[in-house]
């Protein structure tokens, strides 16, 4: 019989913000940065974008080495721009559904991201919501820069497990990235791939 679920984690971009990669790649090429797609994807990133993402990285020397890999000089604030260039805006009714879901589960944020881009879907979600802080429809959050792990390492979900004091086996985990899914069920979480078509209020929760 398998346990009841008591918690979920969701992902946040494609599941509950809106991504668009290809923005980002356009932008960092037309700053001069040609292989940019080969550096990061939804599904790969470098050791540069690895590091930043796991904190181990400052913006400062983030900025030093995107110019090295440049055609042309840029500035801090031109690659800001390109670098959140595929952030997009929230999914609003995915997010009322959360607020519903909170009655009856504990909820968990669990994001691959980087001290820039946290600053800025921060700011987007507050203009877009007028409600101040996105941390508040979860129990936790856990961003892969402030933790210092990042998906699809099993560290990040163990951490998380402890951190929480959490059983995988009453933990459903939600991701569009299917390789990060494949770590949680590895683990003995209970998982669902998000895919593009589908929206997490339209999930029947007690089917997973």
């Amino acid at each position: 019989m398998m346990a009841q679920t008591k918690n979920i984690i969701f992902d946040l971009g494609g599941v509950l913000l809106n991504l668009d990669f290809q923005k980002t790649i356009d932008a960092f090429e037309s700053l001069g940065l040609k292989d940019f797609e080969n550096m990061f994807s939804q599904f790969k990133a470098d050791e540069l974008f690895e590091k930043l993402e796991t904190g181990h990285l400052t913006e400062t020397h983030f900025y030093e080495a995107v110019k090295k890999r440049t055609e042309k000089p840029i500035t801090d604030a031109e690659i800001d721009h390109a670098w959140n260039a595929l952030l997009l805006d929230f999914r609003i009714e995915s997010l009322a559904w959360l607020k519903k879901l909170a009655a009856d589960y504990k909820l968990y944020l669990m994001s691959n991201t980087n001290s820039i881009h946290l600053k800025y879907f921060k700011n987007i979600f507050t203009r877009q919501t007028g409600e101040p802080l996105l941390d508040a429809y979860f129990n936790k959050a856990w961003y892969s820069n402030e933790v210092g792990l990042r998906k699809p390492g099993a560290e990040i979900f163990e951490f998380a497990l402890r951190d929480e004091n959490l059983l995988a086996t009453e933990t459903l985990f939600i991701d569009d990235t299917l390789i990060n899914i494949e770590t949680a069920q590895k683990l003995g979480f209970k998982t669902h791939h998000l895919l593009p078509t589908e929206r997490i209020e339209l999930l029947d929760i007690d089917s997973i």
